[in-house]
């Protein structure tokens, strides 16, 4: 590790997601979204869970930044329902779903603790899926930018720093290609349209809010971008084709105003007839503030056996090739491979050279493992600290690199609804008793706040 320290001023924090904590799913005038419809459709969700109660954060968000001020944080990344404050999407403003967030924007200030809201985390309003088709329909992008102006022009006087989406590859993929995620559907076509119609009102998005805000705003966007390793020269060019279906297809339009020329019409918006429409690229290039990077777990590519079956620790993908799970590397309870390196690999030779000196901010990193209350009543989850102190050394490796990094933010504050796993996966730094809705500060938290505290890396 190059350095244990981080330089001054690196922003310390904490995300979440609205759908995953808040529950409330009709209090106050909110409507109904993609996600609460859904999680009540039988066997979507394991267990048939929903995210009708979650944390109750909607009811506990004070107790939640009792949580953060304990982490030692300084920033604190949600999401705002667009249901809750645009029942319909659009038009009639709810106040009371604007009131929530001006209230916790309130106590969050009062604590010292920065908001950083993001506008979009996949909860889009049930009555725009059914109206337009969700973001397969280009009339959604419109509508979101509407439904930024509406929370810049609230939050605006108070928030300097916006996120416009989280994560567009997983809703136009996981929700529209391979309908493991709402809406459920399992369309290529509908994915492509999905995928430009997403950074289409991202673009429109980073201008509404920029005109909304009463104060100067920085925008951004959050990228789950991925590294794909290939295990045999053979690999290489299909490990190329994965980055470029997850990282070019979004880095490319929005810092270079194109799409990747290697993909094919099933993964790229600009080769679908009269899908991007004049005009639209330059929108999409819109300048950012920064960006926000997703990480999680890596890819390694492989050559299928001669028979065609895959071998221990392998997973099909297309055209001859195979997922691999190479012997020795750690796997979470999501099975995801645990290799910080990985990280360190994508912010320099993925993310540097597309942004140059851009601000960069971590928004997501963390690890689900089975954690639970032992009898003194402590979460000990040591496999969390370690992957925690892992990547937080390939990102003081990348800054030593050169690569602007300003911030990170753990994922998660708490243990949430994690989407189609329920409530079986936990990712939090502090444990929820979903029963009772009790919080407990696990082993993993208490190092981050030492980690916070120290402004440097601290063993585990």
């Amino acid at each position: 590790m190059s350095s244990d320290r981080f330089p001054d001023g690196f922003l310390w924090g904490a995300a979440t997601a609205a759908y995953q904590i808040e529950g409330a799913p009709t209090e106050d005038g909110k409507g109904p979204s993609i996600w609460d419809t859904f999680s009540h459709t039988p066997g979507k969700v394991f267990h048939g869970e929903t995210g009708d109660v979650a944390c109750d954060s909607y009811h506990r968000y004070r107790e939640d930044i009792t949580l953060l001020k304990q982490l030692g944080v300084s920033a604190y990344r949600f999401s705002v329902s667009w249901p809750r404050v645009l029942p319909k999407g659009r038009g009639d403003v709810n106040s009371a779903g604007l009131d929530y967030y001006r209230g916790l924007v309130d106590a969050l200030l009062e604590a010292g603790i920065t908001p950083v809201p993001t506008l979009y985390h996949w909860d889009l309003p049930q009555v725009l899926q059914d109206e337009f088709g969700g973001w397969a329909g280009r009339d959604v992008a419109q509508a979101f930018a509407d439904y930024a102006t509406v929370v810049t022009e609230a939050l605006g006087d108070r928030v300097q720093r916006w996120i416009t989406l989280n994560e567009p590859w997983v809703v136009s993929n996981v929700g529209y290609r391979w309908g493991r995620h709402a809406p459920g559907h399992e369309s290529a076509a509908e994915a492509a349209a999905a995928n430009h119609h997403l950074l289409l009102a991202h673009g429109l998005a980073v201008s509404a809010i920029r005109a909304a805000s009463p104060t100067p705003a920085e925008v951004g966007i959050t990228l789950n971008l991925g590294v794909s390793r290939p295990t045999s020269p053979e690999a290489a060019d299909m490990a190329a084709e994965l980055e470029a279906r997850h990282n070019g297809v979004y880095l490319g339009p929005i810092f270079g105003g194109s799409y990747p020329e290697r993909l094919s019409q099933e993964w790229s918006p600009a080769l679908l007839p009269g899908l991007v429409k004049e005009g639209d690229m330059a929108t999409i290039a819109a300048p950012v503030d920064f960006l926000g990077v997703n990480f999680y777990f890596p890819g390694y590519v492989g050559v299928a056996a001669a028979d065609g079956q895959p071998r221990a620790g392998e997973r099909p993908l297309e055209d001859g090739f195979v997922d691999v799970r190479p012997a020795g590397l750690p796997v979470t309870a999501m099975d995801w491979l645990v290799e910080p390196t990985s990280l360190r690999e994508l912010l320099t030779r993925v993310v540097a050279p597309v942004v140059g000196d851009l601000p960069v901010y971590i928004t997501e990193n963390g690890s689900s493992w089975y954690d639970y209350v032992n009898q003194d009543g402590e979460v000990v989850d040591t496999e969390r600290q370690s992957y925690l102190q892992g990547h937080l050394g390939a990102v003081a490796d990348a800054i030593a690199d050169g690569v602007n990094v300003r911030g990170y933010f753990a994922w998660s504050l708490l243990d949430n609804f994690e989407w189609a796993e329920g409530y079986a996966k936990r990712f939090g730094l502090t444990f929820v008793d979903f029963s009772t809705q009790r919080r407990i500060l696990k082993r993993s938290g208490q190092y981050y706040a030492r980690v916070t505290q120290a402004n440097a890396i601290i063993e585990a």
